[in-house]
């Protein structure tokens, strides 16, 4: 029997669905300047509608880890993107500051449990030597996927305003779900995978082992959850996490309003201008995760192979910076842009979960990990709010650049080396 590619039919399709995540995440930046007109909504207030996602999304990330080890992605999946779309649909009907609030911390509360569930179904599905490029490939779902839709929502508000953007993307969401419960199983209940495939993923390190409905699944204990908070390695990712989220939100948040509010550019404009740093962040972050596997192929140590595009990653971040220096439309586009290609090269840090966590407990690791560092969600849009409401945004991106140098130093110093936590009765550190 020919040995088929399955896996990579999968990875395509968490591939979309991070588009689908990120695009309801990110349509309230395009329609920010036009709400706030609308609705009388200021800077400060703007911040807090932008951190209500990262509110509910970070507080429900171990929960959302818990709930994804225990519910079969194909279930789960597309309950939470019906969901989280019906919420996305709703901000286009509603009138008041508060209701825009309530929905956007659904929304958070919904999409909380996703990339653990990514990061699972790529264990799953991908040998550890495939599992950089696989990481790599769905995550810059959110760069390549926002690069191509910032021109595409910017149209979309300028045909149907900024509440018809809102229900057209809530309306894919509802049609993905459908597909995804459709078309997805695990490796092992997947009727076209051969068992060749089956055998080289598992011989890789993927977890494609027949279920034992004898066993009953564990109880969550107090202990499982303070042993995600005891490991030194994994306070380094940790922090590391959150440092990197600076970047990524700000441009998740605030930087159209940067470009029309404070460089002047217009709306659509400002659209077309706004997709090339996620350009290039797409770029950053599939060669970070295919040099790594190919470093790994040639033997080169988890040190090097892995922690290498997230170390230099991390320092091209603070390039952000140098648009405080300049008014030229083209070299503020440069600095921004380089500093998300290094957002993009440091974005494989999800492959440490997989290297680092007790395979009996990833999803409640991935969970504290998508935990704190989505607590930047909530502190950075807010911090933002507070440093740019007299209209300069020069404090912001030196915030923001100090953010990744101290992102830096949990990489280099804190995470030590990249070896799997082996849990035992009695567990030091």
């Amino acid at each position: 029997m020919k040995i088929t590619k399955k896996r990579y039919n999968i990875l395509a399709m968490i591939f979309v669905t991070v588009v689908i995540n990120y695009l309801d995440r990110t349509n309230m930046s395009i329609a920010a300047s036009a709400l706030k007109q609308e609705l009388n909504i200021d800077a400060i207030q703007m911040g807090y509608i932008f951190s209500a996602f990262g509110w509910t999304y970070s507080l429900l990330q171990i929960p959302g880890g818990i709930v994804a080890d225990r519910v079969k992605s194909r279930i789960l999946y597309p309950i939470l993107m019906t969901l989280w779309s019906i919420a996305t649909l709703f901000q286009g009907v509603v009138n008041s500051f508060a209701a825009l609030i309530g929905l956007r911390a659904s929304i958070g509360v919904f999409e909380a449990p996703s990339y653990p569930i990514n990061n699972l179904v790529v264990t799953r599905w991908f040998p550890e030597n495939e599992r950089a490029s696989a990481i790599a490939t769905y995550t810059s779902g959110q760069f390549l996927g926002m690069a191509v839709l910032l021109p595409v929502l910017a149209l979309i508000q300028d045909a149907l305003g900024w509440r018809g953007l809102f229900i057209v993307s809530g309306i894919i969401g509802l049609v993905w779900a459908i597909v995804w419960y459709i078309c997805y199983r695990d490796p092992q209940n997947h009727t076209k995978v051969s068992e060749q495939e089956l055998r080289l993923i598992e011989a890789g390190g993927g977890m494609v082992t027949k279920e034992d409905k004898s066993k009953a699944v564990k109880k969550m204990e107090w202990a499982d959850l303070a042993l995600a908070f005891r490991y030194r390695k994994l306070w380094g990712l940790y922090l590391g996490q959150f440092c990197l989220g600076g970047t990524t939100i700000f441009f998740l948040t605030w930087f159209p309003t940067y470009l029309i509010d404070f460089r002047g550019l217009d709306f659509i404009k400002s659209g077309f201008y706004a997709s090339i740093p996620y350009l290039a962040a797409f770029a950053g972050v599939l060669l970070a995760g295919f040099t790594s596997d190919f470093l790994v192929k040639k033997g080169y140590t988890p040190e090097v192979s892995r922690k290498t595009p997230i170390i230099i990653g991390m320092l091209l971040s603070t390039a952000i910076i140098g648009a405080n220096y300049t008014d030229n439309n083209t070299l503020i586009i440069f600095f921004l842009s380089l500093a998300f290609f290094g957002t993009g090269l440091a974005s494989i840090a999800w492959v440490f979960i997989s290297l680092i966590a007790p395979k009996e407990h990833l999803g409640l690791i991935g969970g504290t990990f998508n935990f704190i560092g989505g607590l930047s969600g909530i502190v950075v849009p807010i911090v933002i709010g507070f440093l740019v409401q007299d209209g300069d945004f020069s404090p912001a991106l030196y915030f923001i650049g100090a953010m990744a140098l101290f992102g830096l130093i949990c990489y280099t110093v804190i995470v030590g080396k990249v070896e799997r936590i082996i849990l035992k009765k009695r567990n030091t550190q």
